[in-house]
Parts: C-alpha cells; structure tokens; sequence
C-alpha cells in the first residue's frame, strides 16, 4: 500500500558554484546550484548555517526576504549581500510551468 503520492522524482547533473567572501563587517560562505528544477531558480546555500532560499533577480531586490531567510542583522548587511548576488545571479526570464 502506498502511503504517499510522489510528485517528481528526478535526476539531474547540475553546476555548482562554492564562493566565499568578505565585507567591512561580515564574512560569508555560499554554495549556489544552478539547476533546470525550481523555474530555473537557483537554490543558495548558506554554507555557515545551511540556510537556504531560491533566488531570482526580483527576490535580490527584496532586503527584507534576504535578512530574513539568512538571518542577517541588519539592513547594511542585507543590502551588501543583495549587491553580491546581483552580480552573481543570472537573470532567467519567469516561465511558470502551470496554467
């Protein structure tokens, strides 16, 4: 009997970019994976805490959502990390995969 209906199950040879690096006042450490699942979105990982989130450009642009999901202090902070992964995030055009 099965007790759970699986919704995907997939396997998938994904690019994964490791990058650490510092600001006046804070260090950080992420793995980015880059895959076709999550609408093209990449998951990114806080290597210090395993916190994690998908991130697209319209998500950067949101300071609150970045201080919150990786627990930043302060707005600065938030704002620095928000410059790093403008640079670092390709913008992929939204295609929803439901109508």
């Amino acid at each position: 009997m099965e007790i759970f209906d699986k919704l995907y199950d997939e396997h998938e040879k994904v690019t994964v970019r490791f990058v650490g690096f510092t600001t006046e006042s804070t260090r950080y450490d992420f793995g980015v994976i880059y895959t076709n699942m999550f609408f093209g979105k990449p998951l990114v990982v806080c290597m210090q805490t395993g916190r994690s989130t998908l991130l697209d450009s319209n998500d950067i642009e949101d300071i609150d959502h970045l201080q919150q999901v990786f627990r930043i202090p302060n707005k600065e902070q938030a704002t620095d990390l928000a410059d790093f992964f403008r640079e670092s995030i390709p913008v992929i055009p939204f295609e929803t995969q439901y109508e």
